[in-house]
């Protein structure tokens, strides 16, 4: 088994490629141990010393580590991720699903509801899949009285250019295309 990595835009950041399905139905991201509990792959790289957020992407693994050196945590990840991936192991443990955006923890007004569902299309065509190539994921919570709440994940999450990506390139797009729309905010 061959395990690319990539950088992403984030330094504390990486991107890990194994050349197969990751979770391809809905991103999953981790921010501590105990929610690592519901996967093995997970929690196996939380017990690397200087891991501190893992990613599930559709084919890849963004983990996100505190000041450690990545010379010395690459080969450990790498490790953990050959060696799940080769014992066969489930992703997620039993009962457990990818999806943690349920439409519940969405917040609008029923008359923007059209405006939203324009909103999540230009976000999953146009904005999703390039966030996706720096291993992250934005996902849509919010709409009220012009602004749209988003929350970034993965390698996005804690980004030095994450303020920039919002404000430049979402913001933007969603102004041009969506009337309505004035701004746009981190959540």
């Amino acid at each position: 088994m061959f395990i690319q990595t990539e950088a992403t835009p984030n330094p504390q950041t990486l991107k890990f490629l194994p050349g197969r399905d990751v979770l391809p139905e809905q991103p999953k991201d981790f921010r501590d141990e105990e929610a690592a509990k519901a996967s093995p792959l997970a929690s196996a790289l939380f017990t690397i010393d200087g891991v501190t957020g893992v990613f599930f992407g559709a084919d890849f693994i963004a983990v996100t580590k505190d000041d450690s050196d990545w010379a010395h945590l690459k080969p450990a990840i790498l490790g953990s991720i050959m060696e799940h991936f080769m014992s066969n192991q489930p992703l997620l443990s039993d009962g457990e699903t990818a999806s943690q955006n349920s439409q519940a923890e969405e917040f609008f007004e029923e008359d923007d509801k059209e405006m939203v569902e324009v909103i999540k299309e230009l976000l999953d065509t146009r904005v999703r899949p390039a966030v996706a190539m720096d291993g992250g994921d934005i996902i849509f919570k919010g709409f009220k009285q012009g602004t749209v709440y988003l929350h970034m994940q993965g390698a996005c999450s804690g980004c030095p250019s994450s303020t920039a990506t919002l404000k430049n390139g979402i913001e933007n797009l969603l102004r041009h295309f969506v009337p309505g729309v004035e701004d746009v905010q981190q959540i």
